[in-house]
């Protein structure tokens, strides 16, 4: 995406924009991936571990994907096709290499998928511009790392 950027393709947002928006997702997709495979404890069809569910490669694949198409479709989307065709090759890839079922594989898409439109759809609501006539400019989101004897653990305050 930064590649074609560079080379002058005309993408739907800035770079800024691009990097917030992809980082979002990414940090959503890692999310849901990773709990659920901890928690769901799926086993892989060649038998070495209980973290099948849903597969980390395929949505990493689809998320990159949909940000491909959702920044290049009114340029080309064919750039988006094409990223899909790579994603679809890296899900048949993992079940090629035995290592996820097709049902993690098409939860993996899914993720990846849902993670990026999220990603779209929370990046105006966290960085918004417009203010409202007299507003005063605060921060939308707050984060602080907590410690205390029992526990570690990080607070987020996301304001709408």
């Amino acid at each position: 995406m930064f590649s074609l950027k560079a080379l002058g393709v005309k993408s739907s947002h800035t770079w800024k924009e691009q990097a917030l928006v992809t980082g979002m997702s990414f940090l959503l997709m890692a999310a849901l991936v990773n709990g659920m495979k901890y928690t769901l404890r799926e086993q892989r069809p060649d038998g070495t571990t209980r973290n099948s569910f849903p597969s980390g490669h395929t949505a990493t694949a689809f998320v990159g994907a949909e940000i491909l198409y959702q920044e290049y479709k009114d340029e080309s989307p064919w750039i988006g096709y094409a990223g899909y065709a790579v994603a679809t090759g890296t899900g048949f890839l993992r079940m090629y290499n035995n290592r996820h079922w097709l049902t993690d594989v098409v939860g993996g898409a899914g993720v990846g998928i849902l993670s990026a439109r999220l990603g779209y759809w929370l990046y105006p609501k966290i960085f918004s511009s417009r203010l409202s006539v007299g507003e005063k400019r605060g921060p939308l989101l707050a984060a602080a790392p907590y410690y205390d004897t029992r526990s570690v653990g990080f607070c987020m305050d996301l304001k709408f």
